[in-house]
């Protein structure tokens, strides 16, 4: 071989490895627990309306044929006979065409294999009104402008936006236990049930949530991922290493800040009468774990 063809490959393997990390650095490994979880956790992480089926296929072709290999060339490419789109990092070749709306889904990985504390299957075919109905303020406050711009979002624009939240259980997959209502906490308050919160196992979840429009059925893709704040796209973030580098005092100001909303009801329903002081006091450095 020659020093130039040793050149070519490296420079090929540089850029294989440049769009991973850009796309995700956690990829190959996440992609082993959605599998793992479509395989035992079927029913609770995929399906698909009859009448939903036309937009799933307008969006695995438009991700398949166009987005993938044009934002990630060296990862996927379209094959010589022009059917399949070969995935180079797990080398299998996925077809360009899906006629299965579930099928579909499940080679996309557009599941809902990581669920913060909801079960996604109970929403299903409800309207956003009842999806939200558990929402401290959302009837009130938020229905009647989230209809709106949800019926006159336009095709060709995306919206971001961007969450957190304190899991105390720090699992990825996680279908209840995040959340809690009124008459659940005042059960709690009745017969003294202290939970313990174990701050080694508790971290700070970002989400990134994404929503557009299809061009072709009109309808509406909501899409969210666990998020990352820097480059190294890491999606849970250990109290210990928030609070060791220096970002403790930041966090607590912000948990406080859910009491200081307009909806003072969210410290309940995001559980932070159960957790708030203790992970407060731990982020301060006031105890340790």
């Amino acid at each position: 071989m020659t020093s130039t063809d040793t050149d070519d490959i490296t420079a090929l393997e540089n850029t294989t490895l440049n769009d991973l990390l850009a796309m995700d650095n956690t990829y190959c490994t996440r992609l082993q627990i959605r599998t793992k979880l479509l395989n035992q956790e079927h029913h609770e992480v995929i399906a698909c309306n009859p009448e939903a089926v036309p937009a799933v296929q307008e969006l695995y072709e438009w991700l398949m044929g166009t987005y993938l290999p044009q934002r990630f060339p060296s990862l996927y490419r379209i094959t010589e006979s022009g059917k399949h789109l070969r995935n180079h990092v797990t080398d299998t070749l996925i077809p360009l065409h899906m006629p299965n709306g579930e099928e579909a889904l499940e080679i996309l990985a557009f599941v809902n294999c990581f669920p913060s504390g909801f079960n996604t299957r109970s929403k299903l075919g409800q309207l956003l009104a009842d999806i939200h109905a558990p929402v401290p303020g959302y009837a009130a406050k938020l229905e009647k402008s989230m209809d709106r711009f949800f019926a006159n979002l336009p095709v060709g624009k995306i919206v971001k936006r961007s969450n957190w939240s304190i899991s105390t259980n720090g699992e990825l997959f996680c279908l209840e236990g995040n959340h809690m209502s009124e008459e659940e906490m005042q059960r709690k308050q009745e017969v003294e049930d202290v939970e313990d919160v174990d701050l080694n196992k508790s971290v700070v979840r970002c989400e990134r949530q994404t929503l557009h429009r299809l061009p072709k059925t009109g309808a509406l893709v909501f899409a969210f991922k666990l998020d990352s704040a820097n480059e190294n796209k890491t999606y849970q973030y250990p109290l210990r290493e928030l609070r060791d580098e220096g970002s403790g005092q930041v966090l607590a100001e912000a948990i406080d800040g859910l009491r200081l909303g307009s909806v003072p009801a969210m410290t309940i329903y995001k559980r932070q009468v159960v957790w708030g002081d203790k992970v407060k006091a731990f982020l301060r450095g006031e105890i340790d774990a």
